[in-house]
């Protein structure tokens, strides 16, 4: 309802801005609390499992990348590296040889 008392309006007012300030901190704690949920027991036993296969796949990986590193320094031409773009895979891969497809048109450039 209306009210013609300005000191009345002021409570009010001041009453809504608080209950619009706890909700804003409620809907933090909720944002927060999401955030930084503990890993589940189960998940972290699996990754235990798991850690040694996934460490050795992690080791082929890499060994295959630095082969691949080696293999793209010799190459010479754009275009071969481009088909080589297209023919990759795995995102690392295909950072490898973007990065050497920049090389090489900056020492064109130069």
């Amino acid at each position: 309802e209306a009210t013609l008392d300005l000191a009345e309006r002021r409570r009010i007012r001041s009453a809504i801005r608080e209950l619009q300030r706890q909700e804003l901190e409620r809907e933090e704690e909720t944002l927060a609390s999401k955030r930084f949920r503990p890993e589940r027991s189960s998940h972290r036993q699996d990754n235990k499992e798991n850690w040694p296969q996934s460490q050795r796949l992690e080791e082929e990986q890499q060994a295959a990348l630095s082969a691949l590193s080696e293999q793209l320094e010799a190459i010479t031409s754009v275009e071969e590296l481009t088909k080589l773009l297209r023919a990759a895979g795995e995102y690392e891969e295909r950072k490898l040889i973007r990065a050497a497809i920049r090389k090489l048109r900056a020492e064109e450039i130069e």
